[in-house]
C-alpha cells in the first residue's frame, strides 16, 4: 500500500505596511491576540498590493498612504502564528509615505512602536523583519 499523499502546508498571503519612526517600527495588535503584527492584511479580490496595503493601514491606523511613494522592502516567509500546524505566511512588505495621524481604528486594540530588544512581543513574520532592519541599520 502507498502513503498517501500529503498535501502542501497552507500559505497566507498577506500585506504589510513597514513605518520606522526614531528606531523603532510601528506595530498593531488585535483585540484577544497576544502578539503584534504589521498594519496589514489580505488583499481582496481584484485589489493591487498598493491598495490592499493603504487600505489596511486606513483601516487599522486612520492613516491616508500617498501613492506613488510605495516600496517594497521585503518579502518574508515565516511559520504563521495561531494558525494550524504547518501553515506559513508570506508577507509582502511595503513602505510609503502617508497624511493623517497615526492612531489605532477598527479592530486595534493597541498599537506599539517596536526596537530590536522588543522583537519577542512580536509575530514570527514581524519578529524576522525587525531582525532584517535592524542588520541594515534601520532600527535601534
Amino acid at each position: 500500500m502507498s502513503p498517501t499523499p500529503s498535501s502542501p502546508p497552507a500559505v497566507i498571503d498577506a500585506l504589510a505596511w513597514v513605518h520606522v519612526r526614531q528606531g523603532r517600527l510601528l506595530c498593531v495588535r488585535t483585540e484577544g491576540v497576544d502578539l503584534f503584527y504589521l498594519p496589514g492584511g489580505k488583499r481582496e479580490p481584484g485589489e493591487s498590493d498598493e491598495a490592499a496595503v493603504a487600505r489596511e493601514a486606513r483601516e487599522e491606523v486612520s492613516v491616508v498612504l500617498r501613492p506613488g511613494t510605495f516600496r517594497r522592502i521585503a518579502v518574508i516567509d515565516e511559520a504563521a502564528h495561531a494558525q494550524a500546524p504547518g501553515t506559513r505566511v508570506r508577507l509582502s512588505c511595503h513602505t510609503a509615505e502617508y497624511d493623517g495621524e497615526i492612531a489605532v481604528d477598527n479592530e486595534i486594540a493597541d498599537l506599539a512602536w517596536i526596537g530590536f530588544a522588543d522583537r519577542d512581543r512580536c509575530a514570527p513574520a514581524v519578529r524576522r523583519l525587525v531582525e532584517l532592519l535592524h542588520a541594515e541599520g534601520t532600527l535601534r
